[in-house]
């Protein structure tokens, strides 16, 4: 009887080895399966325990991506409720975030990222042709992310938000706030400050299409500075008013 314990603490000790010397690159498969390989670990070195690379977010038909340096450790304690969770930084040595693998799902929490505008027409790909400037933050509450499904709350904010093709800079300061419900998300858009007022609402539903319907206003004294960019995206209805619709 006195064989049992000891075997399973073999077995144990044995299972714990395999995970710390387990390469890094199996980190890239659990989040290609959990974000239809929008997310990527390139790059990686190390092992599960520890390591480090570049975290890659792509665009739908993954042409092109933003990238951002990444390193992890692991916390012991939670490989025994079957979850592999890391303390990770991103760009930013010594700010952490914990970040929470498993077989079904990817859960972030409590984190903060900082990315070019750009980035945004990784997401809206009609928005890639306005040459889009400034810098995006991002802030997660929590974030759950699995195959058709997304819970959690998150908000992005676009400042001093520009484009390439006007000279008007910044444009204003945005904000857009996230509320993932399972099979389907919503996405709320209002205007921080600045000449281009924007304001809308947008759904997303596994499986399908992301809808986003808004309003620009532009201040009359920007109006034909800022009319010709907004046509390129937008369906003018009156002085200084567009309808927005995007479909991604």
């Amino acid at each position: 009887m006195k064989r049992w314990p000891l075997l399973g603490l073999g077995l144990g000790a044995y299972a714990l080895s395999l995970i710390a010397t387990a390469p890094a690159s199996l980190i890239d498969a659990a989040l290609q399966a959990a974000s239809a390989s929008r997310l990527r670990l390139v790059e990686a070195r190390g092992t599960l325990w520890s390591g480090a690379g570049l975290i890659e977010l792509r665009d739908e038909k993954h042409r092109s991506s933003v990238a951002k340096n990444i390193a992890w450790q692991v916390l012991p304690a939670y490989l025994l409720r079957g979850e592999l969770r890391c303390e990770v930084e991103l760009e930013e040595p010594g700010k952490h975030f914990p970040v929470t693998l498993s077989t079904a799902r990817v859960e972030v929490a409590d984190a903060d990222i900082a990315l070019p505008a750009a980035a945004l027409g990784l997401g809206v790909p009609e928005l890639t042709s306005l040459g889009l400037l400034g810098e995006v933050l991002l802030h997660i509450e929590r974030l759950s992310l699995a195959p058709g499904a997304i819970h959690g709350n998150a908000t992005l904010q676009w400042r001093a938000a520009g484009s390439a093709f006007t000279r008007v800079s910044p444009l204003g300061d945005y904000e857009l706030r996230f509320a993932g419900e399972g099979a389907a998300a919503r996405a709320s858009l209002h205007t921080l400050r600045g000449p281009l007022q924007l304001d809308g609402n947008g759904t997303w539903k596994a499986g399908g299409k992301s809808v986003f319907q808004g309003t620009a206003r532009i201040a009359p004294q920007h109006l034909q500075q800022l009319a010709p960019l907004l046509r390129l995206i937008a369906i003018e209805r009156g002085e200084g008013l567009f309808d927005l619709q995007l479909v991604f």
